[in-house]
């Protein structure tokens, strides 16, 4: 019986908290001090460095042609366009990037005209809360193809959108832009093409 004890006693000895007995938690409280990222949101939001990516999709609607006749142009009156562009923010209003993009509508004689612009963007862009209102230029070149004809020509693009930051990662807005086509081929008259384009975008900022 001694021996019993004994071990008995070297074990609460060193097993001691076996016994002890738990204590709840306290319900956590939670922190006041946290806030929301989106408490604070303003016309700072943009530094030097943040950078955007935009997908555009939407329709295009041919206008006024200089050097030819309404009538004579041959294209329908409405098109598809899309566009891929990425801008980097100089400060939290004005920005540079590229575009690439393109632009599809057919003819009234069943044909297709392809247009596919490239060029460098800049822009300034006003804030108001969730609200962003990017005006910008695109300057560039402007491959163009219908059946077996093909020019190589100058594009100009003014674009007024406004957006809403959905998120910290994403916004959601809407375009127009005004496209300024020349063409000046070596042999026959000089067109001057314009379009209107209305368009939905997405963009992701990082």
């Amino acid at each position: 019986m001694p021996r019993i004890w004994a071990v008995l006693l070297v074990f609460l000895l060193f097993f001691p908290g076996l016994y002890a007995q738990e204590e709840s938690p306290q319900d956590e409280q939670p922190d006041s001090s946290i806030d929301s990222d989106w408490q604070d949101y303003g016309p700072t939001l943009y530094t030097r460095g943040d950078k955007a990516f935009v997908i555009t999709l939407g329709t295009i609607f041919p206008t006024y042609f200089g050097g030819i006749s309404a009538n004579n142009h041959g294209i329908r009156q409405v098109g598809g366009t899309g566009a891929l562009t990425f801008v980097y923010f100089l400060n939290p209003n004005f920005f540079l990037g590229g575009e690439l993009s393109a632009m599809f509508t057919g003819t009234r004689g069943g044909n297709m005209l392809y247009v596919v612009p490239m060029g460098i963007r800049a822009g300034y862009q006003f804030v108001y809360g969730r609200f962003e209102y990017p005006l910008s230029l695109m300057i560039g070149i402007a491959p163009q193809k219908k059946q077996e004809d093909g020019y190589f020509g100058f594009i100009a693009k003014g674009s007024a959108s406004v957006f809403w930051r959905f998120s910290p990662d994403w916004s959601f807005g809407l375009n127009t832009s005004w496209w300024f086509v020349p063409q000046w081929p070596k042999e026959g008259p000089n067109v001057i093409g314009n379009f209107f384009e209305l368009t939905l975008s997405a963009r992701y900022h990082f």
